[in-house]
């Protein structure tokens, strides 16, 4: 406990503690700069447009998939021909991907729950 002192010292510190501006209400309005920090960020506009992971293999434009496993880190690659030929031309890419990282997964524990990798489309 502390002594009678001590107390006085920590209230005269909480006083000089209390900050200058009050905080934002709840539904307050975001300052200016808080948005400007969000535009300027580089990463903002790292993945324009709708995922392609939920089109079907003919509607995505690119000739080289990828998949990657956010748990091992793995990518494997296929052409949009051979996974065509392979899973059908209406097979969707997110489908199609799982079961690519699927076949070749490395992180196998025995249980379902925790077996298999996590992807992440490209």
């Amino acid at each position: 406990m502390p002594t009678p002192k001590q107390m006085e010292k920590m209230a005269l510190a909480v006083g000089r503690n209390v900050p200058t501006k009050p905080g934002l209400a709840p539904n307050g309005d975001l300052p200016q700069e808080y948005w400007q920090a969000l535009l300027d960020d580089p990463h903002a506009e790292t993945r324009p447009g709708p995922s392609t992971a939920g089109l079907p293999l003919s509607q995505i434009p690119r000739h080289i998939l990828r998949v990657g496993c956010r748990r091992c880190g793995r990518v494997v690659e296929i052409q949009k021909v051979d996974a065509t030929r392979l899973y059908g031309s209406d097979a969707l890419w997110k489908s199609v991907g799982q079961r690519l990282l699927d076949n070749t997964c490395r992180e196998r524990t025995g249980r379902h729950e925790e077996d298999g990798c996590w992807p992440t489309f490209d």
